[in-house]
């Protein structure tokens, strides 16, 4: 049998990989996080991150695609309705992989792979702005400085100048 062009190989062949991934993005999409090996949640992440890429898109075409792999038509239509409009500002990472310690039959390396639904952190897109506008401000901040610097050398000329008045009336 030959071996997928790249990853681990999860199955006999190609075709049973894929329909392994299918069947676990489905069993993902209905229960938000599922308990596997490690090896088969690594290989499920882009995988079930590209279908909801799809999702994101909503129109028909894309719906059609995922129908191709997934064929519950419920889990279809969570997917696009439920999970699709609560990663819609994320721009990527709606997975996520959590070791848990080996199994205790076979001592295979376990993991929990779950949906992050959570809604971006206002926060971080604080922090990107800010980020941005300093950068984009930095140019414009370095002339403002050269201005006070050079009105702060008028001051400091201003009052020696005073001073030494001061101390000429006072002779």
């Amino acid at each position: 049998m030959p071996t997928p062009a790249k990853g681990p190989r999860l199955g006999g062949g190609a075709a049973h990989e894929r329909l392994m991934l299918a069947n676990l993005s489905a069993a993902l999409f209905e229960h938000k996080r599922i308990t596997t090996t490690l090896t088969k949640a690594k290989r499920l992440s882009p995988y079930a991150e590209r279908l909801v890429t799809f999702a994101k898109r909503g129109d028909l075409s894309s719906r059609r695609r995922v129908l191709g792999l997934i064929s519950n038509k419920g889990i279809v239509h969570e997917l696009f309705t439920d999970i699709a409009k609560a990663v819609e500002n994320r721009d990527g990472g709606y997975t996520r992989i959590t070791k848990i310690g080996n199994r205790k039959g076979d001592n295979a390396p376990m993991a929990v792979i779950e949906l992050v639904l959570e809604p971006v952190s206002p926060k971080q897109a604080v922090v990107k702005e800010a980020t941005a506008a300093a950068a984009k401000a930095a140019p414009v901040e370095e002339a403002q400085v050269e201005e006070v610097v050079e009105t702060e050398v008028v001051a400091e000329e201003a009052a020696v100048e005073v001073e030494e008045a001061a101390a000429q009336e006072t002779k």
